[in-house]
């Protein structure tokens, strides 16, 4: 049984981390409500991307002059972007995403299938690197720790176009969680290189009106395409970072209700304990004075 002075230091390490855990709660939902906004106010303007290249790109289909990031190379090399956090305290917000790349590396592997990597921000990174370091060709980090910026999307995306025009892969993907809730992230791989038709097709519904661009739509697509990986990214980034807000402020949220509980057990041992001290100085004294 531990003694008085041992509990009571322990009730007061719990309190101190109750502390840190309910203001590290309250700062993640603060940050929540501003990220949220910013991936919410995001979407429209991705889907209306995705429409415009949608039609061009239909009506240009698949002949010589299509660009490369629209017909593709022909090959298999993939290029996966993973997006996670910097920081940790978040639940399971950087386990989930890095349990399905890679159950989705090692298919590759498996399959004999040459892939790369890039990693955005430091968690992804340190926990790809032991088993697929050889594989991992840049590393981004510190990306939304102020807000999630355009030019750090940019930055991403231009990486990411260099590699392509390096013919060092053929098809990239990026993976991020997708914001649904505070308490509900979704793993979305999400393909940017070369741009899907099909996948586009699927996320706009309605009629689209038919366009005369000018100039033609091969021009237009060298231009829109590169932006629309831009535009993708930025996407990914803002969500990732609203859904590791509603990570950490439920994790911390837990936390802090785990920490209430274990203080009222604590407490309560303590309470146990102090009596039976008490009860037992008070034997020895009655015992003590009995024998006189």
């Amino acid at each position: 049984m531990a003694n008085l002075k041992d509990l009571k230091g322990r009730i007061a390490s719990v309190k101190k981390t109750q502390k840190i855990t309910s203001a590290m709660k309250m700062v993640a939902a603060a940050k929540l409500r501003r990220a949220q906004e910013g991936a919410e106010n995001a979407r429209p303007y991705a889907e209306r991307m995705f429409r415009m290249l949608t039609s061009i790109a239909t009506s240009v289909g698949d002949t010589e002059g299509a660009p490369k990031m629209l017909s593709g190379t022909g090959g298999n090399r993939q290029m996966l972007v993973v997006c996670t956090s910097d920081r940790g305290l978040c639940g399971g917000f950087n386990g989930s995403i890095i349990r399905e790349v890679r159950a989705r590396l090692r298919e590759m592997r498996r399959n004999s299938t040459d892939f790369k990597i890039i990693t955005v921000s430091s968690k992804g990174h340190d926990l790809l690197r032991r088993e697929f370091g050889d594989n991992i060709v840049a590393k981004f980090t510190d990306i939304g720790r102020r807000g999630v910026k355009f030019e750090e999307a940019t930055e991403v995306a231009d990486k990411i176009a260099d590699l392509f025009e390096a013919d060092e892969f053929d098809v990239c993907t990026i993976y991020f969680n997708k914001f649904q809730s505070a308490i509900s992230q979704i793993v979305t791989p999400q393909q940017l290189i070369p741009f899907s038709v099909e996948d586009a097709e699927q996320k706009t519904d309605g009629p689209r009106a038919v366009f005369i661009f000018e100039p033609d739509e091969e021009e237009i697509l060298e231009d829109l395409l590169p932006r629309n990986v831009a535009t993708q990214v930025f996407q990914a980034l803002l969500e990732s970072s609203a859904s590791e807000h509603g990570a950490r402020m439920t994790a911390m949220d837990n936390a802090t209700r785990n920490a209430g509980d274990m203080i009222d057990n604590l407490t309560m041992t303590y309470n146990r304990t102090r009596q039976a001290v008490i009860t037992k100085e008070l034997i020895e004294i009655i015992s003590g004075a009995e024998a006189l």
